[in-house]
């Protein structure tokens, strides 16, 4: 892990803008940084993984509801990674480590994931950079640019807690649903997450998720969501 820091100067170099820009930017919030005294300092692995997000659609800094970054049309169907076997309706576990070592269970067991030691160690790698919980409940993680060749094919796998774990979620509270993405970045798979983000946006849209009360209920909230997004102007 990079624990590099860089000032306003060499961050605004490193991602070629101008020095108010990045200013901007890190005092509304957007960027992820620290003030020592009357300076700001950025940690380099945390801009990675906020660039990560950004291209990815999802914008873990930020309490506001999120904006789709692409058309809807474009996006391609969950249905290509996400079946009703991979649904975990009822998570037992109660802190953050135990649901990403639940989650990654769940993935052993239906063969996506090479090493189960391998995607926990990296699922809680990223979650200590920077938590995937964006409040509203949900969280969305991830494994972008960390030896995507351990997936063994694409996929999205969802856990679903309804008291909640403690997940360092923006907002403060409790997280519900787990959604678990496994990626290539050399395929065409960032728009899942972009799309999911969208699905998502709101507490009322997480909502019926949360009151389904069988796997395929649950996946048919979220079929009639996606439906929902592609059909909207």
């Amino acid at each position: 892990m990079d624990d590099r820091l860089m000032t306003i100067k060499q961050l605004a170099g490193y991602l070629n803008l101008n020095e108010r820009t990045v200013l901007r930017l890190v005092t509304d919030g957007a960027l992820p940084g620290v003030k020592v005294g009357n300076q700001w300092r950025f940690r380099k692995a945390m801009i990675d993984t906020w660039l990560d997000d950004q291209m990815l659609g999802v914008t873990p800094r930020f309490v506001d509801e999120p904006k789709p970054v692409i058309s809807p049309r474009a996006m391609l169907e969950l249905a290509s990674c996400f079946e009703l076997s991979h649904i975990l309706p009822e998570m037992s576990a109660t802190n953050k480590n135990g649901a990403i070592e639940e989650l990654a269970g769940l993935t052993e067991k239906l063969g996506l994931v090479r090493d189960k030691t391998w995607f926990i160690g990296a699922l809680i790698e990223r979650e200590n950079i920077m938590p995937s919980a964006t409040g509203r409940g949900v969280a969305f993680l991830h494994t972008v640019r960390r030896n995507p060749q351990q997936v063994v094919r694409p996929f999205m796998v969802l856990g679903r807690s309804k008291e909640g774990v403690d997940f360092d979620a923006l907002d403060g509270k409790p997280t519900h649903l787990f959604f678990v993405l496994g990626l290539k970045m050399n395929e065409l798979h960032l728009p899942w997450l972009a799309k999911l983000a969208s699905m998502f946006a709101t507490r009322q849209s997480v909502e019926p998720v949360l009151a389904a009360r069988t796997p395929k209920e649950i996946y048919d909230v979220i079929a009639a969501s996606e439906k929902r997004l592609k059909m909207a102007p």
